[in-house]
């Protein structure tokens, strides 16, 4: 295993958002950091940066994963998605997202995108989710303005419509 020197900078490569990308960046550098200065992904969102408010998670191989309590170097070779990749190229809104909005499951929007990257890996696991299951999934992210009730209605409709 190589020694990597104190501010020595090293290559990361990955796929963001089905883009394979890479830049350098300082062993230490967080990935969210690394995501939105790097990378130019600034739809991840630098909250609490001790994994508690869960503002910064993204998916990494699939996975819901806190991009601040991850480095950019432990992201090599791997799939990362934004909430950059939730619309369609056109802009369309993929159907949580517009749940979102016709819930009005968002008010400043600082916490949404973790919360739909989230709810993206969880549902994908569990499209029939209870309204329980949202609501323990939800612990796992803090928001200061809509009192959480939206963004339940948010998901539930989205279960609904599930197969």
């Amino acid at each position: 295993m190589r020694r990597v020197k104190r501010n020595e900078r090293v290559r990361v490569s990955l796929t963001l958002n089905g883009r394979k990308l890479a830049a350098e960046a300082e062993p230490r550098t967080l990935l969210c950091d690394f995501l939105r200065h790097g990378l130019g992904a600034t739809g991840t969102h630098v909250g609490c940066e001790h994994g508690v408010c869960g503002a910064c998670t993204v998916l990494i191989d699939g996975v819901a994963t806190r991009s601040c309590l991850t480095l950019a170097v432990q992201a090599e070779g791997c799939e990362v998605r934004t909430v950059e990749s939730l619309a369609a190229p056109d802009g369309t809104l993929n159907p949580l997202q517009q749940a979102f909005a016709d819930n009005h499951a968002l008010q400043c929007g600082f916490c949404t995108p973790g919360i739909l990257m989230s709810f993206t890996d969880y549902l994908s696991r569990n499209p029939q989710a209870s309204e329980a299951e949202i609501r323990d999934v939800l612990t796992g992210h803090l928001c200061r303005c809509t009192g959480y009730a939206g963004i339940v209605a948010a998901v539930k409709d989205v279960t609904k419509s599930s197969p």
